[in-house]
């Protein structure tokens, strides 16, 4: 029993089967355990009839012949015999007492049969599996004081041998396991379906409205889908228009009061104070509407993401520079995955952005970045690194979340806290991986994984 528990725990986790084979699977050992109670009931019901059946037409026969044979006249027996051997397929010999004898196969059925002769012939009557070895079912009988045995083809008995019953029997499992795989189609093709819809959902898609009807709980389950997808639809518009809503009469009183603090006397230090104020405001309302702004679709075919990021990198450091930091990259070349290039630009963009506001060298107060990508296996990893203080073991959990920040900014800034959630949410619709190592010596690195598609020949897609 340990070795069969052992087996069992160490193969049931890698066979990992789907709801189609699990349920076939039960679908046909319940088949099968019905299918041999079944023949066993048959087999019991009709044992004794039929034992009967064979019992009197063996015996009628028997008598017949007999009879004709004792009223025929002595010259036409050879004749009568001939007619009985070609046209009724019947064998009439004399019993000899050096007959090697070989008797009926032990078991219920025959000894029925046997049972139901010797009633009617008498019991003195021999029945036998096989004479001298020849086969046949062997009846003897007498006329005067000679004896004879009347020989029986088997197939004229028709007896139905294992290997016919085996036929049968796998006719019936065949067609029995044919329903059952067709009626597990039935049942598991609207679930298919749903999780189809669902998948696409989840990757920020508008489904295809999942047909309402059907049998009860399944048309139920599919107008309850449908009605979410639409909820969540309207809501996703709502949030939309109402975030633009919010950026606009949030930007046009910045924008007046920049002008104003400009054209106002006061003191540069000042200026510069609400100057980064409103920048530091500015840039959390981007963050909203950046987080706020669907996922791309993903395209059929991989796109070349090493195009993309090196011109990412190009603008980005352009931008670094002109904030006196330094910006490096290494983007091995021919690397494609399927991913929107808009949303891989968001992705990338945001990482450089938070290491470039939180990621300050603490020898020189600059940022300096490092743009890694190529290949492991079969995912892309996308690495942007800081040389920063980085951040504690235990807030990497809490910063993934939306609107989460650190106790304390690396380099005293603060933001909105969407980023990284942003990050996070635009890979999963692509079944990326997304995390933060920790290096106290080295900085923060941002790890991105996305799985690779095979590059295609005349494949020329670009950013």
């Amino acid at each position: 029993m340990t070795l069969v528990k052992r087996l069992r725990h160490s193969l049931l986790p890698r066979l990992r089967l789907g709801l189609f084979t699990r349920s076939f699977l039960l679908i046909a050992l319940l088949i099968l355990i019905s299918l041999g109670a079944w023949l066993q009931v048959v087999f019991n019901i009709e044992e004794g009839p039929r034992a009967m059946q064979l019992a009197q037409r063996i015996s009628t026969t028997v008598s017949i012949t007999r009879s004709a044979l004792v009223y025929a006249p002595q010259k036409v027996r050879p004749a009568l015999l001939l007619d009985l051997a070609t046209q009724e397929s019947l064998r009439v010999q004399p019993r000899e007492s050096t007959d090697v004898l070989e008797p009926l196969p032990h078991n219920t059925y025959w000894d029925n049969v046997s049972s139901g002769i010797r009633s009617r012939l008498g019991s003195q009557t021999a029945i036998m599996w096989a004479v001298n070895q020849v086969p046949g079912i062997w009846i003897s009988f007498h006329i005067d004081d000679q004896l004879y045995w009347l020989v029986f083809d088997r197939d004229q008995l028709r007896l139905t041998t294992g290997r016919e019953w085996l036929g049968w029997v796998a006719a019936s499992l065949m067609l029995a396991l044919l329903g059952a795989a067709i009626s597990v189609r039935f049942i598991n093709h609207p679930l298919s379906r749903l999780a189809k819809v669902a998948r696409e959902l989840a990757r920020g898609q508008t489904p295809t409205p999942l047909p309402e009807k059907g049998p009860i709980e399944i048309r139920d389950l599919n107008i309850a889908f449908n009605r979410m997808a639409r909820d969540l639809r309207q809501n996703e518009a709502d949030r939309e228009i109402m975030l633009a809503g919010i950026s606009h009469d949030l930007r046009t009183p910045l924008a007046r009061i920049r002008l104003e603090i400009e054209m106002s006397h006061m003191s540069d230090e000042a200026r510069q104070a609400i100057d980064d104020d409103l920048a530091q405001i500015n840039h959390s309302i981007g963050q909203l509407m950046e987080y706020a702004r669907p996922a791309g679709q993903v395209p059929e075919t991989g796109i070349d993401v090493s195009r993309v990021l090196q011109d990412l990198t190009e603008r980005e450091r352009s931008h670094t520079e002109s904030l006196g930091g330094e910006l490096k990259s290494s983007i091995d070349p021919g690397l494609q995955a399927r991913i929107s290039a808009n949303d891989l630009k968001r992705i990338v963009s945001n990482l450089i952005e938070n290491a470039r506001r939180y990621g300050h060298s603490p020898s020189d107060d600059r940022p300096h970045i490092t743009v890694r990508a190529y290949q492991n296996g079969n995912l892309l990893r996308i690495e942007v690194q800081d040389r920063g203080v980085g951040i504690p073991h235990a807030e990497v959990q809490r910063l993934l979340r939306p609107f989460a920040r650190g106790e304390t900014a690396r380099t005293g800034v603060s933001g909105a806290g969407l980023g990284l959630s942003i990050v996070e949410r635009l890979l999963g619709q692509v079944g990326g991986k997304f995390e933060l190592i920790s290096q106290p010596s080295q900085g923060l690195l941002a790890r991105i994984e996305i799985p690779k598609t095979k590059a295609r020949p005349a494949d020329k897609s670009v950013a």
